[in-house]
This record gives C-alpha cells, structure tokens and sequence, in this order.
C-alpha cells in the first residue's frame, strides 16, 4: 500500500462519527495540556535602572560628601550584584537580573529557584566574593595619584560586602548560614537569624542608617509571617554544610583584609589605627 492510499473501515470498526467523542475523552482523562513556562524577567527598564543609580549616587554623594566615594559604593554595589548573576545563570537559575533600588542598593533576581541548597549558598557567597575586585581600580588611583580618599573608596567595597555578610535576612549571610543551621533544626535557624536581624535593625537605628535599619526591619516581618522557612530544593550534606562554614569565613576575612589594607596607610601603617578608622565608620568607636 502506498502512502497515498488509504484503507477502508471494515464492517465491525466504529463509525467515524463514534470514534470522535471517544478522542475527546481520551484528551480530557490526560487532562488540560501542560501550560508554557511564565514569561523570562525582562529585567528593570533601563531609563528607570538609570534614574535608580543616579538617586542612589547623589544620595551616597550628599551623605558622605565624596564623589570619589558615591562612585566607590555604585561600582561596588553593581560587580556584587554580578558575582550573583554569574554563579545564578552557571547553576542554571539564570537570565538572571539586576535590580538597583533608588536610596538604598540593588538585589540579584533569578529566572528560577536554586535546585539545592548547595548551590544556594554559592550564589550569596559570589556576591562578596566577587564584589572584591571592584577594590582594584580604586587601589590603582590611589597608587597612581597619592590621593588618600581613593584608598576610602576601596574600603567602602569592602565594607559592602562585608556588611553583607552579616547573617541577617534578607543579607547573603543569612543565605549562607540559614541552610547550616536549619541542618540542626529549623527552629534554630529561625531564631538565629531574627535575633542577629534584630541586632542589625538596632545597629541601623543607633548609627544613623535609618533607610538600612528600616529595609531589614521590614525583612524580618516579612520572615516572621512566612510560612515555609526554608527554600525548596534538596538540603545540604554534612559536607557541604562544612564547606559552608568555610566559605562563608573565607569570604569575611578576604572582606575584612582588603578593608583593612586600604585603611592602614591612611593610620600610618598602624593595624590598631586602620581598626579604630573602621569602628569609627561602623558606629563601633569613637
């Protein structure tokens, strides 16, 4: 028989007008058909990304009264942000987004949630990790020109991801550390993290940084009414929990050398002045 020919019902095969309803219930028991994926992020609009990084500029400009250090913390805060585009679209969470919020920073956006807790945790740790490099021009003019504040701006990145570290939702150390603890229990987690959160909030509050202490206070409502605490995605081995204690001390002390190698040629070469400057700076000195 030849393709164009086509065969004839025999006498006990059903009427084509029967078979039709038979068809449309064996559609209907496989049920609806499976929907397309939610359209990808177009991410933010770029005039609104642009009117968002001058707000948040002139903002930083105005309170610390340096333009050298406005660029300082824009530049810082946008390669942080990257470091977790790149390790969301590696890990397969990408095209991932970046979000800059007018006065107070910017926030990393994935496509779609991280398939283990492991690979969680790599994403909030490239952003401190990464965002370091945005130290090295800032070394380079200070190198290059002798001009201290350069050195001031190295060492506003650092405290940017530092400051990020802290293990205080919605920070990348709460990221980091939450899955480490809900390891022991969930409930450990939970009050670990609203009680550093709440030191944080408090800290916004004593040192001025009202804007800071009023995002993070509204974090912690948010993780108080929430109702699944922890993330999907498979949990963390006992390796990779340690792995995670490592990773998240590694990528403090690097936060806190380059901070403190930027400060120390401004005290003289002195650790315990480059430590007071730092105090000073985080509402922790004179």
């Amino acid at each position: 028989m030849t393709d164009s020919q086509t065969p004839r019902p025999g006498p006990w095969d059903p009427k084509p007008e029967a078979a039709a309803p038979a068809r449309e219930a064996a559609v209907a028991d496989r049920g609806p058909p499976r929907s397309a994926e939610p359209p990808l992020d177009k991410g933010q609009h770029p005039v609104w990304a642009i009117v968002s990084t001058l707000l948040l500029g002139g903002f930083i400009w105005w309170a610390s009264g340096s333009w050298v250090i406005a660029v300082a913390a824009i530049w810082g805060l946008l390669v942080h942000e990257y470091g977790h585009v790149l390790a969301m679209n590696a890990l397969g969470m990408g095209p991932a987004k970046i979000y800059i919020i007018p006065f107070l920073g910017g926030v990393a956006k994935s496509q779609r949630l991280p398939k283990s807790e492991w690979d969680g945790v790599l994403v909030s740790l490239a952003g401190p990790g990464f965002g370091l490099l945005a130290a090295i021009p800032f070394f380079g003019g200070f190198i290059a020109t002798g001009y201290g504040e350069w050195l001031l701006g190295a060492a506003v990145i650092a405290a940017i991801n530092l400051v990020n570290l802290a293990p205080a939702p919605p920070l990348d150390g709460s990221k980091a550390l939450g899955p480490v603890l809900a390891g022991i229990h969930p409930n450990v987690e939970r009050g670990a993290m609203l009680l550093i959160g709440a030191l944080v909030v408090f800290w916004g509050i004593t040192t001025g940084r009202f804007i800071l202490a009023a995002f993070l206070a509204i974090a912690l409502i948010g993780h108080l009414r929430r109702g699944a605490w922890r993330p999907d995605g498979r949990p963390l081995t006992g390796r990779e929990a340690a792995q995670s204690v490592g990773l998240f001390l590694a990528a403090a002390a690097a936060c806190a050398g380059v901070g403190l190698a930027a400060l120390m040629p401004l005290a003289g070469g002195s650790l315990p002045g480059a430590l007071d400057i730092a105090g000073s700076y985080l509402g922790f000195g004179g």
